[in-house]
């Protein structure tokens, strides 16, 4: 813990246009991603008050109905009373190479486990910001991906790709389906125009769409969970060969 003047709040990027595909609003989601990162005790930088002063923290719990968070307190006490009297703190983190940032409001102080702790409600928002490992590519509308996930009673959910790399996908999923974050899905038929491929999707991420017709969809980012070389080497084959075609055209 310590002063930090002319530190750039997490709140700038939150606010940026750019990453706005990336912030989760459902507090379901939200707190999935919060008892992830105290099971980690990832360490967290928390910005407060207008000469951007910061505490180190960590996230300690989410309560069960996730209307709080709780979180644990700086090493200096004048900088946790700092903290909570501004009631609004800027907290950035990393998960497994991800970056986490969420503010905090309405910050109080509390116990955790017998230790003093804050207690501050559940953040409206989430930016999870994942480095990509693979190249990613829009699939073309021109020849649509779909793919067919199997359901318990025998039949199948059909679901547009949306985007595709060697590493996952993002789904377009209909009306009524909605799977929740980590869920596994197994034996999904990825329907590839030359060759078709079998593959275990882990839901990473979800959060819904606003359509320019006022439709809500829900998107869904999927990670590809030990794919064999030769279900990478015919994804990367197709998004070799339609990025040839795209450059073609241009």
């Amino acid at each position: 813990m310590a002063t930090a003047p002319g530190t750039e709040p997490a709140i700038e990027l939150l606010k940026a246009d750019a990453y706005a595909q990336y912030l989760l609003h459902d507090a379901r989601e939200i707190a999935y991603v919060l008892r992830q990162l105290a099971a980690r005790r990832s360490l967290t930088t928390g910005y407060f008050g207008s000469t951007r002063d910061f505490m180190l923290t960590t996230v300690l719990s989410v309560s069960a109905d996730n209307q709080w968070v709780y979180i644990d307190v700086g090493s200096d006490d004048a900088v946790t009373q700092g903290a909570v009297k501004s009631d609004r703190l800027q907290c950035a983190t990393q998960i497994d190479n991800i970056k986490v940032q969420f503010a905090l409001h309405t910050l109080s102080h509390a116990t955790h486990e017998d230790s003093p702790a804050i207690r501050a409600a559940i953040p409206d928002s989430l930016l999870r910001l994942q480095r990509r490992e693979h190249f990613r590519m829009q699939a073309p509308t021109a020849e649509p991906i779909v793919c067919a996930i199997p359901q318990p009673d025998g039949s199948s959910v059909t679901t547009r790709v949306i985007d595709i790399s060697g590493g996952g996908i993002a789904l377009m999923l209909p009306t009524g389906y909605e799977p929740q974050q980590g869920d596994v899905l197994e034996n999904c038929r990825l329907n590839l125009p030359e060759t078709p491929v079998t593959v275990k999707l882990e839901v990473r991420n979800l959060f819904r769409i606003r359509t320019r017709t006022g439709q809500d969809l829900l998107r869904a980012g999927c990670q590809l969970l030990n794919p064999s070389p030769a279900v990478t080497n015919n994804i990367q084959r197709y998004i070799f060969r339609v990025e040839r075609e795209r450059r073609q055209h241009t």
